[in-house]
């Protein structure tokens, strides 16, 4: 253990970021964008097509180059489970930090501008666009270089794990598995550092306190055996689509959106609604016209604290999928015999989501209107995440940070999407601390067209890991 701690000096570490992100890090990223390694929620036949075992090797070899004092970096992939890249870097610090990001995408998704698309990396100023840059293909990159950023000015740190895995988009279910299998030599982390999540804006560095739980799942209506004629059986025969849209109104208030059973409801914390509240300060606006809304499309909230959270704290059901229904211009005057949609229930941040799961399949399914065959198939549940108090010193350190790389003080908010693996980790490590931030901020559009990583923000992100470590070193040092 070391007697004295060298500081780290944030201009060589900003230097040396920078340096491998424009020389590696960027070109490899657009290898990785290339390769269509959706989650195995949608691609079935992951395995066979070969995809993800490419985004593995691509991003495991590039891991494997780096120089990086005593790496050891292994491939683990068990039955037909999905792979996890896991790395263990020795340090000075008797003290273990474990570092997270997954590398599965999410599908194509329509709507993309001309000249871009999910698999054709394009760069535009200072944008890099494509399906995975920043959601979340760069997090293994981003978080490597920050522990080589650290040894290259010899500053002492603790022993890193990184754990990166590929179905978490699918929600997580190998994770457990292999969070379980690779325990003795992940350790106990004081420390847990997660590169998937978002930010408020690109001036500044932005740390999650909360994330929101998630049931999701196929809802089928069925009514006919076959379909038939709309003018012969309308009148006679309900449309799946009306029952479909009376089973909706048991969740949501179609007139405002708000969830009505109290079941998927928590009391919001205190601490919570003043962040909420300073959030709004900061950000203005920008909480609501960083999408891109039709003209006079109003927000579902009456104003910006609201807002930020009906998108935190609150339950919201959306419907993210339709089968059943032919296209318009293909769609004849016939009367369809079911209606399929999938829903995505997000759920506040300390709401289990098993409990929630089994309500809503109860709702959906009891007392069908006119007896239709009515069937709800839930996708595996993921409880949402609320953050521990933050310890001073890491409060301090993230601070600092934020200071030394985007000259502004660091932010903190709650986030709207879903990681089961942090709900899994807060429950397996309690006494650990949390740093949960990553690049998706405005316009980024994860999930959707035209998603794209911000380069600048990407680069002074790692740089503010760096300092973070090398701070968590000093304090155990």
């Amino acid at each position: 253990m070391p007697t004295t701690t060298a500081a780290l000096d944030p201009k060589k570490a900003q230097k040396f970021v920078d340096q491998v992100w424009d020389e590696s890090i960027v070109p490899k990223l657009v290898e990785y964008i290339r390769i269509p390694n959706k989650s195995p929620h949608f691609d079935k036949e992951w395995k066979e097509h070969g995809h993800m075992d490419k985004a593995v090797e691509l991003i495991a070899d590039w891991c494997r180059a780096r120089k990086i004092k005593g790496l050891k970096l292994q491939v683990v992939q068990k039955g037909k489970r999905t792979p996890v890249i896991f790395m263990e870097i020795p340090g000075e610090i008797d003290d273990t930090v474990l570092l997270y990001g997954h590398l599965d995408k999410q599908p194509e998704m329509v709507g993309w501008l001309k000249g871009l698309g999910p698999w054709e990396p394009v760069i535009k100023g200072d944008k890099l666009y494509g399906r995975g840059g920043a959601d979340d293909g760069y997090a293994a990159f981003a978080s490597l270089t920050a522990i080589e950023a650290l040894q290259a000015q010899g500053i002492p740190h603790a022993r890193c794990v990184v754990l990166i895995e590929a179905c978490e988009e699918s929600g997580s279910p190998d994770l457990p598995f292999y969070v379980d299998f690779l325990a003795k030599k992940i350790g106990t982390p004081s420390l847990v550092v997660c590169l998937d999540s978002g930010c408020g804006n690109y001036e500044q560095f932005w740390g999650t306190t909360s994330l929101r739980g998630l049931v999701g799942g196929e809802l089928s209506i069925e009514v006919l055996k076959e379909g038939v004629h709309s003018g012969d059986a309308s009148g006679i025969v309900p449309s799946s689509f009306r029952i479909l849209r009376k089973l909706l109104e048991r969740v949501d208030d179609p007139s405002t959106g708000k969830v009505m059973p109290k079941d998927f409801h928590v009391e919001i914390p205190k601490d919570r609604l003043a962040q909420a509240k300073k959030t709004a300060q900061v950000l203005g606006d920008a909480v609501w016209n960083k999408f891109p809304l039709v003209d006079g499309l109003c927000t579902m909230g009456k104003d910006n604290i609201d807002n930020i959270l009906n998108r935190t704290w609150r339950p919201a059901l959306s419907v993210t999928g339709v089968a059943g229904m032919p296209a318009v211009e293909a769609a004849g005057n016939v009367l369809r015999p079911r209606t399929s949609v999938k829903l995505s229930l997000r759920l506040p941040p300390t709401k289990n989501a098993n409990e929630a799961c089994e309500r809503l399949k109860t709702i959906l399914e009891s007392d069908p209107p006119y007896g239709a065959k009515v069937t709800f198939k839930p996708d595996t549940p993921g409880t949402g995440w609320n953050a521990p108090a933050m310890e001073k010193w890491l409060e301090d350190a993230v601070e600092k940070a934020s200071a030394n790389f985007y000259g502004k003080s660091a932010m903190y908010m709650g986030e709207g999407g879903s990681i089961p693996f942090m709900g899994m980790l807060g429950a397996k490590f309690p006494k650990a601390q949390f740093l949960i931030t990553g690049v998706l901020g405005p316009q980024s559009n994860a999930h959707g067209p035209n998603e794209f990583l911000h380069i600048p923000y990407a680069k002074k992100l790692t740089a503010c890991v760096t300092s973070v470590l090398a701070d968590h070193g000093a304090k155990n040092g």
